[in-house]
């Protein structure tokens, strides 16, 4: 995959963050539950509505989560987290507020993680000695 652009980085890390999201709690070891299994009989079941449950992701779909999560040891650290709490969805009200920074700063941040993440994956070194502006618009 050697043509790699921001929206499918993007679409990547999200479906990164959906994988980490659904996948079940850590528990501490030696955790169990001493409650016995309760069994409903139909007529406790009568009237309520069905609960589904989502499946839980494939190893594959683990695997390219994993891959997708190294991605962001290329960024700095707070370059790294505007881009996984973006992938998580998170508003940008609280993003700022955490970082202590401006939306337009968060947001050309974000851009600019996407961008590195792009140059990495197609090959290149993204040039230090350039500004944001022309990594991003490089990638576009």
């Amino acid at each position: 995959m050697a043509d790699w652009t921001t929206g499918r980085v993007q679409d990547r890390l999200e479906l990164a963050a959906d994988v980490f999201g659904s996948l079940p709690g850590v528990k501490p070891q030696g955790y169990f539950n001493a409650w016995p299994e309760y069994f409903h009989s139909f007529g406790d079941k009568v009237g309520q509505e069905p609960q589904m449950r989502r499946p839980l992701p494939s190893p594959r779909m683990i695997t390219e989560a994993e891959e997708a999560l190294l991605w962001l040891r290329w960024l700095e650290k707070d370059d790294a987290r505007i881009v996984w709490l973006r992938a998580n969805r998170m508003p940008w009200k609280p993003i700022c507020w955490e970082l202590g920074i401006s939306r337009a700063t968060a947001n050309r941040r974000h851009a600019y993680g996407l961008a590195v993440i792009v140059w990495r994956l197609n090959g290149k070194t993204p040039p230090r000695k350039r500004s944001m502006g022309f990594v991003i618009a490089r990638t576009n």
